[in-house]
């Protein structure tokens, strides 16, 4: 049904246009808008003469098009035809001070963009020297090479405006040296700022260290369009109830009346968050009833990774697209198309697809972006170092991955088949390399010290050890990056070896529970057996003293990974976890292992992030605490 959008800031719409006044489900959003909803008998000529009922705000409204907007001044109506506009999302992949290469990415975009007639291209947050950058935002230096960047964008804004993130100097001497900034540009100039006025502290987020928020937000204008430009954070406050806010900038900008929003991002992954930043963005939409244009980075920085699902919703909360996840996308929207509206079309959202996939970005991103080509792992015949090797394979190729098979004097010989099995599957260069000779002379060695006394755990720690050594001796000699293949469970419980098998330049599956390995090794041979399947369903063992289990040193992993994912993830207590109906003994024992191993983690190598709670920069723990202890 054709509609017109009503500008009514002095409250005289009823007395112009009275014939219909619905009282319907439209509530308005800030009492100054209206919108008129049109009958067969419309007449785009002379809208007054058609059939028409006016509808408070512009909640929950399915409409086909725009036909004009008519504003009410005190000599009576005014009609004012809409414009057409064409935005494009470009979902990039950027690296972090390399000013080069994301600036050649972005001029690339523009002309495509402009080629498919695009009005305005918008880039992520912070796009130009990539998320993020920490103190790297410190070096005056880095600055400089920042704002060259916005310089060298605008010059290629010609006949496209430009949206763009990136770290912009604060004029005043109060305050940060710093915002973070949304750059519009326009022929050669930049046409307007908008400074990020919310900005996080918690988990992996820790902006306010490096910039001073914005306390005031302005839309501008472009080609007839009013636009209302946030920053990733600013409109995760919606209705002002978010507690760690006191302002929303959407809020503070809707009596300037825009016609849509434009947000740009920096979301990282987690298996649950595409769910939650939709919900919000679509949040957005009806509230305010505007079209809302999202764009998010996709790659991964380190432990970071982003999965990309830039969004475009309209007013009515409907998914009018969301770009592919893990993809770099470029893809050019209608505003009158969008407004319009259509069925939702969201992307699939299964757990282990998604986990599998971020994962493989992760592992891709953190090679190319160093330079690196080639990865070693340790592989055992246990479903960690399967697993992790299956997925460094399909990250790197298979020309690119060696293993080393290190079996001592108590490996199973089922392991080793297990992981011969895996090498065939695969077609991966591997090296059998037994350890028992180095962990013999080890005994030898330290006999005067350990005389009479009984096998123990430093004897099993020693074998991992000379792995550990074994493996960085080939890291080092062929310049490969060594993968960690440790599992949450045990890094939460201390169940590793430092300088052992804790070594490593990143771990895989660090942020993986022990069943979640499980299930992703089964979603790895859902289209056939790539994982041997004994490796999957036989006990887990590190196999460093005679018929050894995990069992005999750690709980079930149902209640251990229940137990740990109640306590990291939700952040609850002993007394809540007992009541959930675990034993109080238990309970006390897990999460003594959680907080005394903390220095363990602190030597951890950096872990790709996949869940909302990772170890690493986003959970940051005193290694010195008796909490708990």
């Amino acid at each position: 049904m054709p509609y017109l959008r009503i500008s009514d800031p002095a409250g005289l719409l009823p007395f112009f246009l009275c014939r219909e006044l619905q009282n319907s489900d439209f509530y308005g959003h800030n009492g100054t808008s209206y919108l008129l909803l049109t009958g067969e008998n419309f007449d785009q000529t002379n809208p007054l003469a058609g059939d028409y009922f006016i509808c408070r705000g512009l909640r929950k409204v399915s409409i086909t098009f725009i036909c004009a907007f008519v504003h009410v001044v005190s000599q009576g109506v005014r009609i004012k035809e809409n414009s057409l506009m064409k935005i494009a999302l470009a979902q990039l992949n950027y690296h972090i001070g390399n000013f080069e290469g994301n600036v050649s990415k972005m001029l690339q975009a523009i002309e495509e963009a402009k080629s498919k007639g695009a009005d305005i291209i918008c880039f992520a947050e912070l796009a130009i020297c990539g998320y993020p950058p920490r103190d790297f935002l410190e070096f005056e230096d880095f600055i400089n090479h920042v704002d060259e960047s916005v310089q060298q964008l605008a010059q290629a804004a010609r006949g496209i405006a430009v949206i763009v993130g990136a770290p912009a100097k604060n004029p005043l001497p109060e305050g940060k040296d710093l915002y973070n900034t949304a750059y519009v540009l326009h022929e050669g100039e930049i046409i307007h700022r908008a400074r990020k006025g919310l900005l996080p502290t918690y988990d992996v987020f820790d902006e306010y260290r490096y910039f001073e928020p914005s306390h005031t937000f302005g839309t501008f204008r472009f080609k007839g369009k009013r636009i209302a430009l946030t920053i990733c954070e600013d409109i995760w406050n919606i209705r002002n109830e978010n507690p760690l806010y006191k302002v929303c900038p959407m809020d503070e900008m809707m009596p300037e009346d825009p016609d849509l929003m434009i947000n740009i991002s920096a979301s990282p992954f987690a298996y649950d968050q595409s769910g939650i930043r939709t919900d919000v963005v679509q949040k957005n939409a009806t509230r305010y009833g505007l079209p809302v244009f999202y764009v998010n980075h996709v790659g991964a920085q380190t432990e970071l990774i982003f999965d990309g699902g830039s969004l475009v919703v309209s007013p009515d909360g409907s998914v009018y697209e969301e770009l592919p996840y893990f993809e770099e996308a470029i893809r050019t929207f209608d505003i009158e198309e969008v407004i319009a509206g259509r069925d939702s079309r969201e992307q699939p959202r299964e757990k282990y697809t998604l986990i599998h996939d971020a994962l493989l970005t992760g592992i891709r991103d953190y090679f190319g972006k160093l330079g690196f080509r080639k990865a070693v792992l340790g592989l055992s015949g246990g479903i960690d170092s399967a697993v992790s090797t299956v997925l460094a394979v399909r990250a790197l190729g298979s020309e690119n991955v060696r293993v080393v098979l290190m079996p001592s004097r108590f490996s199973s010989q089922h392991s080793v088949d297990d992981a011969l099995d895996l090498v065939r599957n695969l077609q991966i260069e591997h090296d059998i390399i037994p350890i028992d000779k180095p962990f013999t002379a080890f005994e030898e060695v330290m006999k005067p010290v350990f005389d009479g006394l009984p096998f123990n755990l430093a004897e099993e720690n020693i074998q991992a050890r000379c792995r550990g050594i074994i493996v960085m001796a080939i890291s080092n000699k062929f310049g490969h990056i060594l993968l960690n293949t440790s599992n949450k469970s045990e890094a939460a419980v201390g169940y590793g070896t430092l300088y052992g098998d804790m070594a490593g330049g990143l771990s895989v599956i660090g942020d993986l529970y022990k069943m979640e390995v499980f299930a992703l090794a089964r979603y790895i041979n859902k289209d056939g057996e790539v994982i041997p399947e004994n490796t999957i369903t036989k006990p887990p063992s590190a196999e460093l003293r005679p018929n050894q289990k995990d069992s005999d040193s750690l709980p079930d992993y149902e209640d251990l990974d229940e137990i740990l994912y109640q306590y990291i993830e939700k952040t609850r207590g002993p007394k809540e976890i007992i009541k959930m109906g675990y034993d109080e003994a238990l309970v006390a024992r897990i999460l003594r292992l959680v907080n005394i191993n903390e220095f363990k983690r602190h030597q951890a190598p950096p872990v790709l992030r996949v869940s909302s709670k990772a170890f690493g920069m986003g959970r940051r723990m005193p290694i010195v605490g008796k909490y708990l202890s």
